[in-house]
């Protein structure tokens, strides 16, 4: 099959071209090679490739900067997904697109489900809403709420960005790491996520709305606590509560998602524990702690 990937130079991106890449004919695209928020330019991409399946990697991932400029961040999670799921119609071709957790209020007291109604708090949220309301204009669509990503493909993946990635950098190079006490996640592996997406479009599950994260839930307090002990070092980790740090947009306080559905279609997310060996393995080049 042959397979589009729009944001393929990302941390999600380049794990989506490493995975299909094994057994299928993958384009990627980055956003020089394409401007997502021009029309005509998507269209016409789509339209000269014949893609069998697009996979959007692309997104605004600025929460707090899309206070102050809403416009961008819906050109590129909303107006252009819309785009995307014209050409997939057009094609036609499957398109998946990932969400986020921060869809969600987060004053849930259990992990959220797909059928939990989605209120967002912030701009960035919202164009995340809109984009996958877009996605279902693709006919055969399957959108993918992830969080707290982390990881790549391997040890010279791109540059690490993630919260997660920052705190092994932290840790690693000696410094105090900052983690929030109060804020709960499911981190997710940006390479289990990539073998999710790959069975979804292969098995023939069906489309729509997934939540595609690693199993279980923790604060990022106990995240890292998780990664000192897999590393088996020691470190300073500074605990501190969401209100005391300088963010401009709403973050959901319990974001964790449930991924029973995933599960239900036949593809089972190992734990974030699990994830978070694999990855230190990955990254450093030894054993983690299992």
């Amino acid at each position: 099959m042959k397979v589009l990937v729009t944001g393929a130079n990302g941390q999600l991106g380049s794990a989506i071209v490493e995975e299909f890449s094994r057994g299928h004919d993958v384009v990627p695209l980055t956003i020089e090679d394409l401007d997502l928020t021009r029309h005509e330019l998507v269209m016409a991409s789509v339209g000269r490739v014949k893609p069998g399946a697009i996979i959007n990697c692309a997104a605004y991932t600025d929460v707090d900067a899309a206070e102050d400029d809403p416009v961008a961040a819906l050109e590129v999670n909303a107006f252009a997904v819309r785009s995307l799921a014209e050409a997939a119609a057009g094609a036609p071709a499957a398109l998946v697109h990932y969400s986020t957790d921060f869809v969600f209020d987060g004053t849930a007291d259990r992990p959220y489900t797909e059928e939990d109604q989605a209120e967002p708090r912030s701009y960035y949220a919202i164009s995340k809403l809109v984009g996958e309301w877009f996605a279902h204009d693709a006919g055969r669509h399957y959108v993918l709420r992830v969080e707290s990503l982390f990881g790549g493909v391997s040890a010279a993946a791109p540059a690490r960005r993630s919260g997660v990635d920052r705190i092994v950098d932290a840790i690693l190079e000696g410094r105090e790491a900052r983690v929030f006490l109060d804020r709960t996640v499911t981190p997710s592996y940006v390479v289990d996520v990539a073998a999710a997406t790959r069975y979804l479009l292969e098995s023939g599950a069906p489309p729509g709305l997934y939540h595609c994260v690693n199993g279980g839930a923790c604060t990022w307090h106990e995240l890292g606590l998780e990664i000192v002990r897999q590393l088996g070092v020691e470190a300073r980790l500074r605990a501190v509560p969401v209100a005391d740090a300088p963010m401009r947009a709403n973050r959901p306080k319990y974001c964790a998602l449930s991924n029973r559905k995933l599960a239900a279609a036949g593809f089972e997310m190992p734990s974030w524990q699990d994830a978070l060996r694999r990855y230190l393995v990955a990254r450093i080049g030894g054993a983690a702690r299992p």
